[in-house]
């Protein structure tokens, strides 16, 4: 006896192509050892196989093991399974890419070719530029300083060193904290006081260099 709005009342219909009685056996035996599996109906005209039982609670068990048994070519009609949640992949930092610029003797275009290929398998290296005037290397990524210059030295046998920008506080200095440029705190001279002045002279007619006092 079924049981009313049991499990036994659900079904799993799969389409799949049934040409004889032979294809009806073998889909009957492999799914009969299926757990969970109590009845199977075969509908040869419209292609179809229903199964009942527990494992309706699972009916892509069904799919996959006449996929196996069967044919690969075999459809899932009902029940349609919901699609799965994507997990939500865990954000990762993304590395910091950073500029590093060398110092490093560039002999001739040989030199040149060999430090870009060499330094472009390094891991986390973006781009490479040359600078052949002026012996530098500038080197974007994601790579540490320290690795890059030890693996151009262990790599090309040559020496570089890392080039330090200098930090310019020329403009900090001149302004204050409080974003006011600082007063001129230059001395000027005071000026001389009433008691200071000194008194009326005048020039003496005889002598016009020389001075008297009145």
């Amino acid at each position: 006896m079924k049981k009313k709005g049991g499990e036994s009342d659900k079904t799993v219909v799969v389409k799949a192509l049934i040409h004889c009685d032979g294809c009806s056996d073998k889909i009957s035996r492999c799914l009969s050892s299926l757990e969970g599996v109590e009845n199977i109906e075969i509908d040869r005209e419209n292609n179809k196989v229903i199964v009942k039982g527990e494992v309706v609670k699972d009916p892509l068990k069904v799919l996959e093991r006449l996929k196996k048994k069967y044919s690969k070519n075999v459809e899932l009609i009902s029940p349609i399974p919901k699609p799965e949640k994507p997990k939500e992949e865990e954000k990762k930092d993304e590395p910091e890419i950073i500029t590093v610029m060398l110092k490093m003797y560039i002999y001739c275009d040989g030199c040149e070719n060999d430090i870009k290929r060499i330094i472009k398998k390094m891991e986390g290296v973006l781009s490479v530029e040359l600078d052949k005037e002026n012996s530098q290397v500038t080197v974007k990524g994601t790579m540490e300083k320290d690795k890059l210059v030890a693996y151009v030295k262990k790599r090309l046998k040559k020496h570089a060193e890392i080039i330090e920008e200098e930090d310019d506080n020329r403009e900090e200095n001149e302004i204050g904290d409080n974003g006011q440029e600082p007063e001129n705190t230059c001395c000027r001279p005071p000026q001389y006081p009433a008691q200071c002045i000194y008194p009326n002279q005048t020039f003496s007619d005889e002598n016009p260099f020389a001075c008297s006092i009145m």
